[in-house]
């Protein structure tokens, strides 16, 4: 048993010793051949990095890795340099070469006329063909865009403006002339129509104050808020006002103040009398504004139970 692990070891060891070895000669390889393997047409760096891929599988110690991680600091170091002298060669430009090449692909005879040019004792310059220059044109034309042939869009550019155009009168259409005759007509009858119903409706609440003014005493004031609210509407109170305005504006009616500070409401002619007889009055307007409420308060105060303008449908004189 003992035997059998001393061989083992001595093994081990003697496998260990040949990677070390490897690793070192790889080193001293790549330190030998610097300036060979800088070339720009040599692979034996590349080579070199393959054979310490397959040693590196069996690395298990540290040493063994230091060797690998010291040939991969020699190996970068060599691939920089020759990766600068690759694009330091690649951006030089050669005129000769560049001018060599170009001749040999525009097709150069260098061997016509070369007995002549040898008696002359001249070197030999070559002869071109005709098509030398197409054939470089043909072949410097796939490396531009070509520009796109121009053309118009809407046909040929004339220099002289197209002719006028000669202008037809739209003729009138029949129903839209005869709606704007039967509109202002349909206007003035609703006008009219109105008008006729305010003149009426004014008419007809003066008949109802002269006859209150025949059956109450002579002396005793109309209440202008009795006169014209209506305890069952409120909007027949709102017309009653209105009507009421043109016969006071019109000189048929007066409005005055009580001694309460009350308006009240008669007839004009009877007032006439004494205004004369007191002098000269000058008129004044003023306007009414009234609510639902102001007009239930105004129902209580007074006591209004009945109106005195009926409606239309319902007047009682």
């Amino acid at each position: 048993m003992v035997l059998c692990v001393s061989v083992f070891v001595f093994l081990y060891q003697t496998f260990i010793r040949e990677i070390r070895s490897k690793y070192r000669d790889l080193i001293d390889s790549v330190q030998r051949n610097r300036e060979e393997i800088l070339s720009p047409s040599n692979n034996k760096l590349t080579e070199l990095l393959e054979d310490a891929n397959k040693l590196f599988k069996d690395v298990r110690q540290a040493r063994e890795a230091a060797l690998d991680a010291q040939l991969l600091v020699v190996a970068t170091e060599l691939g920089k340099e020759k990766a600068n002298q690759l694009s330091a060669y690649g951006s030089a430009f050669d005129p000769t070469a560049f001018a060599e090449h170009l001749l040999s692909f525009m097709g150069l005879n260098r061997l016509e006329n070369k007995e002549d040019e040898q008696q002359n004792g001249s070197a030999a310059r070559g002869y071109l063909p005709h098509d030398a220059w197409h054939r470089l044109s043909r072949r410097a034309q796939r490396c531009f865009s070509t520009a796109p042939t121009f053309h118009f869009m809407m046909g040929l550019f004339h220099a002289e403006p197209p002719p006028p155009k000669q202008r037809t009168e739209r003729q009138r259409k029949a129903p839209g002339g005869e709606a704007k005759r039967i509109m202002p007509t349909q206007l003035k009858k609703m006008e009219e129509s109105h008008q006729e119903a305010t003149e009426k409706e004014v008419e007809r609440i003066l008949a109802y104050l002269k006859s209150i003014i025949k059956t109450i005493v002579t002396t005793a004031p109309i209440s202008y808020y009795e006169f014209v609210i209506d305890p069952q509407s409120f909007p027949r109170t709102v017309e009653n006002i209105f009507h009421t305005s043109f016969l006071i504006r019109d000189g048929l009616a007066r409005m005055y103040l009580d001694d309460a500070q009350l308006p009240c409401i008669g007839d004009a002619r009877r007032e006439k009398k004494q205004s004369d007889a007191a002098g000269s009055s000058s008129r004044k307007q003023c306007v009414v504004s009234i609510s639902p409420k102001t007009w239930k308060e105004l129902i209580n105060t007074f006591d209004i139970r009945d109106p005195m303008i009926h409606p239309p449908n319902t007047q009682t004189l």
